[in-house]
C-alpha cells in the first residue's frame, strides 16, 4: 500500500464520525471531499485572515466543506472561480453581483453555482489577472503542509494550469480547510506535483506552516495519461494556448 493511500484510509476511518453525507456519494470519500461538523466555524476563522480580507479575486474548489465559505464570499462581494466536478466541464465564474440578496446560500451550493455562475475558459480567466487567494478542501494534510486530495490529482492539475498562465505563483496564499481529525501529525515529503499549503484551517484554529517547501510549477505533461487530457477540456485548451500537439 502506498503512503498516500495509507494516510487517506487512516484519516477516513476517523472522518466518517464527523463527516456529512453527500446527496450523491453518501460517505464514499473516494468520490468527494465531505463537509464536516462545525465547518462554519472554519469559515469564521478564515475570513479574519488578512489574505481573505484583502482578496478580490479567488479560486475555490467545489468541495462540500467550502460551501459556507462560498456563501460568505458571495455575501462579501468577492468574485471567484470554481472548478466543476472532476474539471470535466472546466471552470465556473461567480460574480456576486449576479446573486440576488437572500440567495447567497443557494448560490454557494454546486447546483446554485451552475445557476448563478457562468462557464469560463482558461483564456478568459487569464484576462482577469492573478488570484489573490486559493482555498481547497482535502482528504488529509500534514503538519508541514502536504495536502492529499481524493487521489485523482485535480487540485494539482488546476495549480499546474494556473501557474503556467501566471494566475498563481509561489507566493499565492493557499489555505486548506479540514477537520482536526484530517491533520496528519508528521512531516511528509511532497511529490513533484504536491501543492503545499500555507495555512490549515480547522473549526478551532488556524495553523500556519512556518517553513513551507517550494511548490511545483506548470502542468507535468509526461505524468498525465491520455485519458486525463481527453477528459479535461481545460488541459486541451492549455495545449492549444501553448502550441502543444
Amino acid at each position: 500500500m502506498s503512503e498516500s493511500k495509507r494516510i487517506r484510509e487512516k484519516v477516513w476511518s476517523k472522518l466518517v464520525n464527523v463527516a456529512k453525507p453527500d446527496t450523491r456519494f453518501h460517505l464514499d470519500f473516494n468520490e468527494y471531499i465531505p463537509d464536516f461538523e462545525l465547518s462554519e466555524e472554519s469559515t469564521k476563522l478564515l475570513i479574519r485572515e488578512p489574505a481573505y480580507r484583502q482578496s478580490k479575486f479567488a479560486f475555490i474548489t467545489p468541495d462540500n466543506c467550502l460551501t459556507d465559505l462560498r456563501r460568505q464570499m458571495i455575501q462579501d462581494g468577492k468574485t471567484f472561480i470554481m472548478s466543476t466536478y472532476g474539471i470535466y466541464r472546466g471552470f465556473i465564474l461567480l460574480d456576486p453581483k449576479t446573486v440576488p440578496k437572500g440567495a447567497e446560500r443557494y448560490a454557494s451550493w454546486l447546483d446554485g453555482m451552475e445557476y448563478f455562475g457562468k462557464p469560463i475558459s482558461l483564456t478568459e480567466i487569464s484576462k482577469l489577472g492573478r488570484f489573490d487567494l486559493m482555498v481547497t478542501g482535502a482528504s488529509a494534510v500534514s503538519k508541514n503542509g502536504v495536502r492529499f486530495g481524493k487521489g485523482h490529482g485535480f487540485f494539482d492539475l488546476e495549480w499546474g494550469m494556473f501557474t503556467d498562465l501566471q494566475l498563481a505563483h509561489e507566493d499565492t496564499p493557499v489555505f486548506a480547510v479540514v477537520h482536526e481529525c484530517q491533520i496528519v501529525n508528521e512531516n511528509l515529503k511532497p511529490s513533484e506535483t504536491d501543492i503545499l499549503v500555507d495555512k490549515i484551517v480547522t473549526p478551532s484554529e488556524i495553523q500556519t506552516i512556518s517553513q513551507r517547501a517550494k511548490r511545483p510549477h506548470g502542468v507535468k505533461w509526461p505524468l498525465l495519461q491520455p485519458n486525463q487530457i481527453a477528459n479535461t477540456p481545460p488541459l486541451q485548451e492549455l495545449q492549444r494556448m501553448q502550441g502543444i500537439k
